[in-house]
């Protein structure tokens, strides 16, 4: 069975952090919000997550790890040595890895960027390149790089366009729901 993670860090962008927990959960697919060291989570704009666990070796059995931005909450997942460690450890063994909005840069730090395409919240572009080697930067609102198995994105009206792009890459039909939640329809009409 497919599941996803999605890291839940004090001051998370909330709408990047629900938006991939409610598309994935509609699809059937077991979607588990992780607290980074309590599941009791402040967003950026002070709602209140309630994370399913807390961040443990489990997150390498996840077919993807999902990343939210928000400026703090990206700064806390980039400066958790434990997080940074597994997250190496899925590069390593091909899982997919994913980071919209500020938290490229937790990607970048890490050293998951390195020769890989992506795209980050506009203006962070230069913090990212500072940090990851030889990193190519597109201003697309989804970018995949499927030779280092990332999906990134760029800020939280994008959120819905990268929870379908996370689900394409695992190989799950999204066209139903695109049409059920109207997406499809907002698509065409832009």
């Amino acid at each position: 069975m497919t599941k996803v993670a999605i890291m839940c860090a004090d001051g998370c962008e909330e709408v990047e952090a629900l938006t991939p927990v409610d598309v994935f959960r509609r699809l059937g697919i077991q979607a588990d919000m992780v607290g980074l060291s309590s599941t009791s989570v402040s967003g950026a704009h002070d709602i209140q997550l309630t994370a399913d666990k807390v961040l443990d070796d489990s997150l390498l059995d996840y077919d993807a790890v999902i990343f939210p931005g928000g400026m703090g909450g990206a700064k806390n997942l980039r400066n958790c040595q434990p997080l940074e460690k597994l997250m190496v450890k899925r590069q390593q063994a091909g899982k997919w890895n994913c980071a919209m909005c500020a938290a490229p840069t937790a990607f970048a730090h890490y050293g998951l960027l390195d020769n890989a395409d992506y795209t980050v919240y506009p203006g962070m572009e230069e913090a990212v390149a500072e940090e990851a080697k030889d990193s190519r930067f597109h201003e697309d609102i989804t970018v995949v790089d499927h030779e280092h198995h990332l999906v990134t994105s760029r800020g939280p009206a994008t959120a819905m366009a990268y929870a379908f792009q996370i689900a394409a890459v695992l190989g799950i039909d999204t066209q139903d729901l695109q049409h059920a939640m109207l997406y499809d329809f907002l698509k065409e009409n832009i």
